[in-house]
C-alpha cells in the first residue's frame, strides 16, 4: 500500500470509528505514540498503543462530534486534523482540535504518530 492509500484509509476508518482495524492492520508492533495534551507522553509498541486508547475511552463520557479532515501526503508520511466535541467524566464538555502526523515504514506500516494541539 502506498502512502497516500494508508492516508486515505485512516481517515475513513477514523470517521467510521474502526480504531481497532487501523491498530490491528496498519500499525507496525514497535509503534511510537507521542501524545502533546499537557506533558509530552511517549507510548512504545501495541500494547502501550491499546492501553492509551483504552485510557482515552475510559475518561470519555460521550463524543458529541468528531471531525477528520483529509489528509496532507508526502512521500513517507501523512498528516490529519481532527475536531472533536467530547464530554470527559472529569472536565466536562470540551472543544479540541489537533494535529496527528504520521510515519510509514519500507513495509507500508505506521511506526509513528504524534498529536498536538
Amino acid at each position: 500500500m502506498t502512502t497516500k492509500e494508508i492516508a486515505a484509509l485512516v481517515v475513513a476508518l477514523n470517521r467510521s470509528n474502526d480504531y481497532k482495524k487501523i491498530y490491528d492492520e496498519l500499525y507496525a508492533d514497535d509503534i511510537v505514540s507521542i501524545e502533546n495534551w499537557g506533558e509530552r507522553e511517549e507510548h512504545k509498541g501495541m500494547e502501550a498503543l491499546r492501553a492509551k486508547g483504552e485510557q482515552w475511552e475510559a475518561m470519555l463520557e460521550e463524543m458529541h462530534e468528531t471531525i477528520v479532515s483529509e489528509p496532507l501526503v508526502a512521500d513517507k508520511s501523512f498528516a490529519i486534523t481532527f475536531y472533536m466535541d467530547v464530554t470527559m467524566k472529569e472536565g466536562g464538555r470540551m472543544q479540541m482540535t489537533e494535529l496527528a502526523t504520521y510515519r510509514v515504514n519500507d513495509s507500508g506500516k505506521i511506526y509513528y504518530e504524534e498529536f498536538t494541539a
